[in-house]
């Protein structure tokens, strides 16, 4: 079954509720999620509600060796373990569950049809959930071709208000940023997000490194940076200080693209935001809006738009709709 559900409209909620029906049967269930990030995120999310349903989740991700991952393979093989969480490391081939029924791939764009099946193979014909908020091309022809049930979610949880979406030139940067440093001043967060880590002599683009330096040279130790290329503890460590409030600004690349959850978190700028796909600008806008402060994400562009970038920008300030 594939769930369609709008950015922060509640997918892993209604994904638990699946996996707690698979354990209460007596089986176990596997949420795979693309990125560390996102499936640590999950882990902190669902932990609260699994110890009072009385249910043992456990994480597998690349960074698990030795020791710590033979403990955990083993506690999933003799069925101590209810519901893993992880990233590609749990369809490994070393990976055996007890009695897998469900298997939910979450943002299952971001996966290849082979992983699904791989993941899918470690149980006997385990039902499958596979979740997204972003209805491009292949997950359109998988609705039409892969014989896959749809649910939609609608709307999204109460309280939460419409982001309001600018769109604004590379030359306005000096405004944009005065009134971030109102915000900030406010005890408001914003995430800055940059298309390329490092300055490349090929394309000639900000990058995150080196709009942290410029950030950080006005804002000081209230801005944070967190990439692709960093080791896992190092982004642990850095996202844990935005959400907690130490950080202020959070300049990133896309990494944060998928499910990361920080309500607190009501300003999204987008640099470069002509080089972004419609599906990647709207998950990206969706990391803000997740409380209950009025919200603003704005999309900052470089030269002069072309025609399609142009009508894009258009459709992401029109729209918070990401199914139209």
């Amino acid at each position: 079954r594939l769930l369609q559900g709008d950015v922060g409209s509640g997918k892993t909620l209604v994904a638990f509720m699946a996996l707690l029906i698979a354990v209460e049967a007596k089986g176990q269930g596997v949420l795979m999620a693309p990125t560390e990030i996102l499936a640590r995120q999950h882990l902190e999310g669902l932990q609260p509600l699994a110890e009072a349903a009385g249910v043992s989740l456990a994480l597998l991700t690349g960074r698990d060796k030795g020791k710590d991952r033979l403990a955990k393979l083993q506690a999933l093989h003799t069925g101590l373990t209810d519901i893993l969480i992880g990233t590609h490391a749990v369809f490994q081939s070393d990976v055996a569950f007890c009695d897998l029924r469900l298997v939910v791939v979450d943002e299952q764009h971001r996966f290849g049809v082979r992983q699904r099946l791989e993941l899918g193979r470690k149980g006997d014909r385990p039902d499958v959930l596979v979740m997204t908020a972003t209805p491009i091309p292949r997950t359109l022809a998988l609705t039409a071709y892969g014989d896959m049930d749809i649910t939609r979610l609608i709307g999204k949880p109460a309280g939460r208000k419409p982001v309001e979406t600018r769109v604004m030139p590379l030359e306005k940067l000096h405004q944009i940023v005065d009134a971030l440093e109102r915000a900030v001043s406010q005890g408001k967060r914003a995430y800055w997000v940059c298309p390329l880590v490092e300055e490349s002599d090929f394309i000639d683009k900000t990058a995150a490194e080196a709009r942290f330096s410029t950030l950080q040279a006005r804002f000081g130790p209230k801005v944070g940076l967190v990439h692709g290329r960093m080791k896992g503890p190092e982004k642990d460590a850095v996202m844990a200080q935005f959400k907690n409030g130490e950080l202020s600004i959070l300049v990133s690349t896309t990494v944060i693209e998928v499910g990361v959850d920080v309500p607190e978190a009501s300003i999204m700028i987008i640099e470069n935001a002509e080089r972004f796909g419609l599906a990647q600008l709207h998950q990206l806008r969706g990391r803000v809006g997740r409380g209950t402060d009025a919200s603003s994400c704005v999309l900052v562009y470089d030269g002069v738009l072309g025609e399609i970038a142009a009508a894009r920008l258009k459709i992401m300030r029109e729209t918070e709709d990401g199914f139209i």
